[in-house]
């Protein structure tokens, strides 16, 4: 099963967690797609979104008429979702111009510390 983590991260953090398998050849199990901030995360994943990738989940590659009639929406606003998916790096397209959510599982996580009393 291919899985996603979906999470809110640091540039830094994930910059050294690049460092970490650059330089140790061991890459993470699960692709991961990060987000800079919780804001940022909601913004590009939208109720409508995670309903779409929900859909789209192990379905293999579909034109996006395909996906608004599965979704019951319409075309255009899919396509709108469609493009901010696939400039998030979520969705990708094929050479014949359909897209693919390429993952059967998808983990989504969001921490929140205390700032006011790290030591």
């Amino acid at each position: 099963m291919k899985t996603v983590i979906l999470d809110v991260r640091t540039p830094a953090d994930a910059m050294a967690d690049f460092t970490q398998a650059w330089n140790t050849g061991k890459s993470e199990k699960s692709d991961r797609i990060s987000f800079a901030s919780p804001e940022l995360l909601w913004r590009v994943l939208t109720a409508k979104r995670w309903e779409l990738l929900k859909i789209l989940c192990g379905a293999g590659s579909v034109s996006i008429r395909e996906a608004a009639r599965r979704a019951g929406r319409d075309v255009k606003a899919v396509h709108s979702d469609v493009t901010a998916l696939l400039n998030a790096g979520i969705l990708t397209r094929t050479d014949k111009g359909r897209i693919v959510f390429p993952y059967d599982a998808v983990k989504a996580g969001i921490t929140w510390e205390d700032s006011q009393n790290k030591n």
